[in-house]
């Protein structure tokens, strides 16, 4: 049975007539009979019985009425009110650490401007982390470094960036006409915590090179590094877009060596079964817009 069904009944109760409801309805009064009819067949019930042209409700369409109005009454209120969720909703976003301290913070406050009703929901946690939040729908969408293989992820790249080294900007590093691998790997090294993109590029690139690679100082903090670069404590390796403003404010000095390996992509991954509500799609769109612009700040730190 459907709700057709029974605002049809609903309405030949009220109007205690066939025509009148038929009328009410505008529909033809062959239709609101088989209605009645289906009801009663379904549910091997009498809703109605007629005395002298003249209907009269039974005991069990009574029962059946009640039922009715509020199932009617609850469906009415959830069509009026739905478009109302899509304004309030709570949109669960995820981002690794780069992406989290850098990209998130000014994306969130142009993205609350623009719609003031929705309300973010943020998890920023390492890349692997964030990815089994998304299979798992803890997670609407979220923004990552680099791609994921995952067959059930979709992957849509936004902003290239890569990962630059950085010294201090008195380091004899920079005096050099021309910077190797070599020379970079002879330097002691401050690097973020196992599994952060500055570190895996950094570890990746020596080992696929067979050069040695010696940490002295390891930090969750990227403030940490910066200063520890700044003090001559060690060479770093960082995603350009992160040391931007300590590099343009000359707190740090990008050591002039670059690598195809150091370029990276970062991506907006989503589960492929996952619906993607107005909202969602909203903020992905602010996402490339955002990605856009700050290409600009490579011509800044390069």
């Amino acid at each position: 049975m459907t709700l057709r069904h029974l605002r049809i009944f609903v309405a030949v109760y009220q109007e205690r007539s066939i025509t009148r409801a038929a009328d009410r309805l505008h529909l033809a009064q062959p239709s609101v009979s088989l209605a009645i009819r289906e009801l009663e067949e379904n549910y091997k019930i009498r809703l109605f019985e007629r005395f002298s042209r003249r209907l009269f409700i039974t005991e069990q369409g009574e029962q059946l009425y009640d039922y009715a109005l509020h199932i009617i009454s609850l469906f009415d209120e959830m069509e009026e009110k739905i478009p109302a969720w899509k304004q309030s909703a709570t949109l669960r976003i995820g981002s690794s650490v780069t992406i989290g301290n850098f990209l998130l913070p000014a994306l969130i406050q142009q993205y609350t401007r623009e719609l003031p009703s929705v309300n973010p929901k943020v998890t920023i946690n390492n890349s692997g982390f964030i990815e089994d939040a998304v299979l798992d729908n803890r997670l609407d969408f979220a923004l990552i470094e680099g791609n994921t293989q995952h067959p059930n992820i979709v992957s849509e790249p936004f902003l290239e960036d890569r990962i630059c080294f950085i010294c201090s900007p008195r380091h004899p590093l920079l005096t050099k006409n021309k910077v190797t691998l070599k020379d970079i790997s002879a330097c002691p090294f401050v690097l973020r915590e196992k599994g952060s993109a500055g570190r895996e590029a950094a570890e990746d690139l020596m080992n696929y090179n067979q050069l040695p690679i010696n940490i002295v100082w390891e930090s969750v903090s990227t403030q940490s590094l910066v200063r520890a670069v700044s003090r001559d404590i060690g060479i770093s390796a960082l995603p350009c877009l992160l040391a931007a403003d300590a590099l343009n404010q000359g707190i740090i000095s990008r050591i002039p060596f670059d690598a195809p390996a150091l370029h990276r992509s970062f991506s907006i991954i989503y589960h492929k079964n996952k619906y993607l509500t107005e909202n969602v799609l909203r903020f992905m769109e602010m996402c490339r817009s955002f990605g856009d612009g700050c290409q600009d700040v490579h011509f800044v730190i390069s």
